[in-house]
């Protein structure tokens, strides 16, 4: 039985992608692990990458290259200065030349070196070919699949055609809604105390608790990054940063220097009803403003989606509970990383594979079960949570303006975090015996309308918005 951790499904790394710029920097990474493993690391004296589909499409945009070049480099998504990527990147264009994970001086043109495909890899549409020429005039090549959210395959690896990565299997191995349900009955425990027993399986309570500290003070200092930037985003579009003039309007006067400080701020602000849907707008939209620039943020469950767990989440400690501490942001990641794991087992979290139903709608999903069961729901109305977030995003499509990840994607974060707030708050007043859809039911109908899309909505920037506004009207 193949399980996916809490820690698989949110993930620290660099925006704006987790499958356009997350994914191809872990394989390089991957290649060059292969490479080392194969004793051929040093006999290399030239490569070349192929990038196809859907990476090819909108990779320019996504900052595929930047991604592929930074992880060829040794970079590390997690830990690298945000202000050295670019001077790196800058360093390797002007230089010509890349230091292979900073060991191996190798010639390579950003322009000829990454060769952007426009066909597809039968396997999936997120294709990436590294090929390396030997001392020995040997050539060697390696595809590997970025499947969503981060996570990488190659097409060889067992069970890969199922979408699956394959992890360590757990005391209470779930592949549905209803195994989760059987065993939270069978034990009498929530589904953040059967989560919680399965990452023991793997981790100390040290490391668990260090772990989901980092991913949520990543998640915090996002939000306050975006909340204190103003500017436009790069790319061209020439899109305002909203965040910070939001922000300014709600915030208080009293003082704060860090986003520890600025979260007890803001939960010491008086927050009027209508304020409510701004606030949580805003923190939202300052996430993925911050994924827009290169920032650093987590997989929630991908880059594109980033913003709606994290908003809804502050939604929790601002509004609801100014008592919470950081058991409840611990439990509210361990149900949200769990109910992300179903959605991947049996459909997928890649918007190449699945349009963004399968990004903003999973983390609607996922963010409604959590804040379900931190607002006293039991697991059958988690659950029914998460299945109505998802049943109000099936067919949303994949469609970025210049394969940029901002119009619409910023904005659809906002409303993702807005539908799951208000799944969560139709689930606690229903009784979910008289539910007519099951979460699996969802999941299922999701994937057979991934199926079924056109790949023009695809994350192809061929269709929708994409081809529907013209950059020069931006």
């Amino acid at each position: 039985m193949e399980s996916i951790s809490t820690f698989d499904m949110l993930k620290i790394g660099i925006g704006p992608s987790s499958s356009h710029t997350l994914g191809p920097w872990r394989a390089a990474e991957a290649w060059i692990k292969e490479l080392k493993d194969q004793r051929l690391f040093n006999n290399i004296i030239s490569i070349k990458i192929h990038v196809y589909g859907s990476l090819s499409l909108t990779g320019k945009g996504h900052a595929t290259d930047f991604a592929i070049m930074l992880g060829l480099s040794g970079q590390d998504p997690e830990y690298i200065p945000i202000e050295n990527i670019h001077t790196i990147v800058t360093r390797i264009k002007k230089e010509k030349q890349i230091e292979l994970n900073g060991e191996l001086t190798l010639p390579f043109s950003s322009d000829t070196t990454i060769i952007f495909e426009k066909k597809f890899l039968p396997f999936h549409a997120n294709g990436i070919t590294f090929k390396a020429q030997l001392d020995s005039s040997e050539k060697i090549e390696t595809t590997y699949y970025s499947i969503g959210g981060g996570f990488v395959i190659k097409e060889e690896q067992p069970e890969s055609q199922k979408n699956i990565a394959l992890f360590k299997t757990f005391p209470f191995p779930i592949t549905t809604g209803i195994e989760l349900l059987a065993f939270c009955k069978k034990e009498n425990l929530s589904i953040s105390q059967i989560v919680l027993e399965n990452e023991r399986s793997l981790r100390t309570n040290k490391e668990i608790d260090y772990e989901l500290h980092r991913i949520w003070d990543t998640m915090l200092e996002c939000m306050y990054i975006g909340c204190h930037t103003e500017g436009r985003l790069p790319g061209g579009l020439n899109v305002t940063r909203r965040a910070f003039e939001m922000h300014h309007s709600l915030k208080g006067e009293l003082p704060y220097n860090t986003p520890q400080e600025w979260l007890e701020t803001i939960r010491k602000t008086e927050v009027k009803f209508r304020q409510i849907l701004k606030w949580v707008s805003c923190f939202a939209l300052a996430v993925n403003e911050v994924n827009a620039s290169l920032g650093r943020v987590v997989t929630a469950p991908t880059n594109g989606s980033a913003g709606v767990i994290p908003a809804v989440l502050m939604y929790y400690l601002v509004i609801e509970n100014h008592e919470a501490d950081f058991s409840q942001v611990k439990k509210f990641l361990l149900v949200a990383g769990e109910i992300g794991s179903i959605f991947k087992k049996g459909a997928t979290i890649s918007a190449a594979m699945g349009g963004c139903q399968a990004e903003i709608g999973v983390s609607s999903a996922m963010a409604a079960g959590a804040l379900t069961e931190l607002l006293g729901g039991s697991p059958d109305q988690v659950l029914m949570a998460a299945e109505i977030a998802m049943e109000h995003h099936l067919g949303l499509t994949c469609d970025p303006i210049g394969g940029l990840v901002q119009i619409p994607c910023i904005e659809r974060n906002s409303m993702g975090a807005i539908k799951a707030i208000n799944a969560a708050e139709l689930a606690l007043g229903s009784n979910p015996e008289d539910a007519k859809v099951p979460l699996d039911k969802v999941v299922k109908t999701m994937w057979e309308t991934a199926k079924d899309m056109s790949s023009k909505y695809k994350e192809t920037s061929e269709g929708g918005l994409a081809v529907g506004v013209f950059l020069s009207d931006c």
